[in-house]
Formats: structure tokens, sequence, C-alpha cells
């Protein structure tokens, strides 16, 4: 049986800081704003395009030496609250069942070393993580029946969140109805970034997206690019923003104890510069057969101290620092300081 106990939650574990990229020995490397310009567009492309990182690109999950460190975040916003991080709505049987199947499916592909999946006599299904010692037992239907090996606390609630807890990335699943309407309706999202699952479960696309500046132009076509989304062959997109720290938790909400001011970030500071581009690579595929389709995300830091050093990138970058409009700006959380920013990033090294 699952044992219960609980992950601690001292200040200094929520305030830890994951290693950049240029700090990892084997974290691929993504700069997405080589065309030098901020900009709000679906900017999807073929899932497994070359990008620089071999077979790493045609992976859906991205597991590296920051796994521990990742994990553990995961299992501090559980503890915390589990709803505030997992939301479902309308997630039918049917649906998780199918998302389940294929998550597994996925990763004993990728990493057969680290994980491996095996069918009883009785059509129910054992899933072993070698990286997590954790042994999910599974009916037929793909549901989670009894957890082997696990301190997480509170215990796993479904497949899903069990899921979760063995990979780096955060889980969305987009939802289609025969009205061609459609809805969030899981999310798993341990590592927001200034977003909030309770908040966005359930509502269309387009509503989530709302408060995004300079998004009306895509919300125009918003069940067009879900429709895309469900029915179309996978594909892999990038955001990005530029943050203080390297927290993967940016909840909106600041956890009990902690102010709010603190818990944000952004506060840049020329005098001690700390300057990091938060890149998100998002892999989206379709499950047309379910009216669904998986959504992943999965955040990288690039330290913008090593960025600056080479003449090219930094150009990018400071271009498109420039390129953002004033609402951008307000909603990246950089009004404020863009100006310092800019001249930081100007500086010979």
């Amino acid at each position: 049986m699952q044992r219960r106990i609980a992950a601690p939650m001292s200040l200094e574990n929520l305030f830890q800081e994951a290693r950049t990229v240029e700090a990892s020995e084997s974290a691929p490397c993504y700069f997405p704003l080589m065309s030098g310009r901020y900009e709000v567009k679906p900017g999807m492309m073929l899932f497994g395009s070359c990008l620089g990182n071999d077979q790493t690109d045609r992976q859906i999950f991205q597991i590296d030496d920051n796994f521990t460190h990742y994990r553990q975040v995961k299992l501090l916003a559980r503890a915390e609250r589990l709803s505030k991080y997992y939301q479902t709505c309308n997630y039918s049987k049917a649906v998780a069942g199918a998302i389940a199947h294929f998550i597994i499916k996925r990763l004993t592909q990728e990493y057969p070393y680290q994980f491996c999946c095996q069918k009883s006599i009785d059509n129910t299904w054992i899933f072993h993580s070698q990286l997590t010692k954790e042994t999910l037992y599974l009916n037929a239907d793909w549901e989670l029946q009894q957890v082997q090996g696990s301190t997480a606390f509170p215990a796993y609630t479904s497949t899903l969140d069990a899921l979760a807890a063995q990979m780096q990335e955060d889980l969305t699943v987009i939802c289609r109805s025969n009205d061609d309407s459609n809805w969030l309706s899981a999310v798993h999202l341990c590592y927001p970034n200034h977003w909030s699952a309770e908040t966005k479960i359930g509502k269309d696309f387009a509503t989530i997206h709302a408060p995004v500046a300079g998004i009306e132009k895509i919300n125009r076509r918003a069940d067009a690019i879900v429709n895309t989304m469900i029915d179309h062959k996978p594909m892999v997109r990038f955001a990005w923003g530029l943050s203080t720290d390297t927290r993967l938790n940016h909840h909106p909400q600041a956890p009990s104890g902690v102010s709010v001011s603190q818990w944000r970030g952004r506060n840049f500071d020329p005098q001690h510069p700390k300057l990091y581009l938060r890149v998100e690579r998002q892999v989206i595929w379709g499950l047309p057969e379910y009216e669904a389709a998986l959504f992943t995300i999965r955040t990288y830091f690039r330290d913008c101290g090593v960025v600056k050093k080479d003449s090219v990138l930094r150009s990018k970058l400071h271009a498109a620092i420039e390129s953002m409009t004033p609402e951008s700006l307000v909603y990246k959380g950089l009004a404020e300081s863009k100006a310092s920013i800019l001249q930081w990033l100007d500086e010979v090294c």
C-alpha cells in the first residue's frame, strides 16, 4: 500500500531553484527567439523537427539530470494543496484511459531502461518507474488501483496524477464535444508560470488565453486551432519569458505564510543582476478518436548572463524585448524593468 508521508514544507524548500541549462550536463538547449521579435502566435511546427538536440527533439518527455529537483517541486506542490495544482472537469473514463495508455506507451518507448509496463493475466497493468521506484497497479481501463514504493502525500488520486509525478513535464488535456465546443478537461500544473489550474479548468481555449496581451487575432480562430490540435499530426511549439529566478513554481497564489511580493519574483536588480530566459517546450498530441489532445509543458531556464556573452543571442534577446508592446511588457512583468534590463544586456561582459 502507499505510505502517507508528508513532504517537508519549509520556506527553503519552497523557494529552491532549478539548475539552468548551462549548469546541466544533459538538458536540451532551446532559444526560441531567433527572429528577434516577441510574437504572439501559434508557432506550431511538426513534432520531431530537428532543433539541435538529436534524439531528444523526438521525445515527448525529456528527462535529464535535473529530474530529482523537478520531482521534489511536484511533491511539494501536491503536499501544499493538491487541488491548487491538479483539476479535472468532464474528464471521461474513456479519455482518461486513452491519455494514461498513451503516456505509459511513450515513456516505455522513449526510456526503456527507466520505465516498464507489464500486462497481467487478468488484463490489469503493472507500470514501474526505475527513477522513483514506484509501481502503479492499474485495471483494464488504466485506472489506478494501488501504488507501491511511494512516499508521496497526499496519496495519488488517479493515474494521471501518479504519472505526472514520474516526469518533468506538466500535463493538460483539452477535449472537444459534438458541437465543436472545447474545454480544458484535465490539468496537472505544478510548474505554473503565473497562471492557475483552478481558474482555467473547464474553460474553452479562447477564455483560457483571453488575459494574454495580443491574443485577440489568435482567439478569433480559437476553434480552428483546437481542431488542428486534435486532428492534425503531433506538433511542438515554444513560449518564453524573462524571470529573475529559476523557481519552477510561480503560482499566482502565494503559499501560506509567504508574501505575494516575495513569491511573485520578477524584480530585476541592476546592482546584482540575475536574469533568466524561461523557456517552455510544449508538445501537442491529438487523439482524434477520443476527441481530445494531450498538451505537455516542459520548463527550462537559460542564464542570460551566459546568453549575453554570445553577440548573436544577445542581439536577438535585446531586439525581442524592444519589440514588445506596452501591453505585453505588463503581461510579462517587464514594464518597470525593461530599460534596466536592456542597459545590462548592452554592457560588455
